[in-house]
């Protein structure tokens, strides 16, 4: 008997999928030693991640919620690695 699994969306979350755009973009980026998000302070990075989520929002949200949800993931990451020493 052939069974289908339904398949799971690539995201759980809307956060989860903001991430992953605002990644895309270049606006965040992941330190190196220890793992933390860091807002790479790039306006056209930050322009490109609100452009993609408003173009192609996940499944079952309006565009301008996620673009919502991207401004507020990326309000939420600071620019430095906590665990770094200061001026790294």
């Amino acid at each position: 008997m052939l069974m289908i699994k339904e398949r799971r969306p690539l995201f759980r979350t809307i956060e989860g999928w903001a991430r992953n755009v605002l990644l895309q973009a270049g606006a965040i980026r992941e330190c190196e030693e220890h793992g933390w998000i860091r807002d790479r302070a790039d306006p056209d990075a930050r322009e490109r991640a609100l452009l993609m989520a408003r173009q192609d929002p996940p499944f079952d949200v309006s565009p301008d919620e996620a673009v919502a949800a991207v401004a507020e993931v990326l309000g939420s990451i600071g620019d430095t690695c906590p665990e770094c020493p200061p001026g790294v």
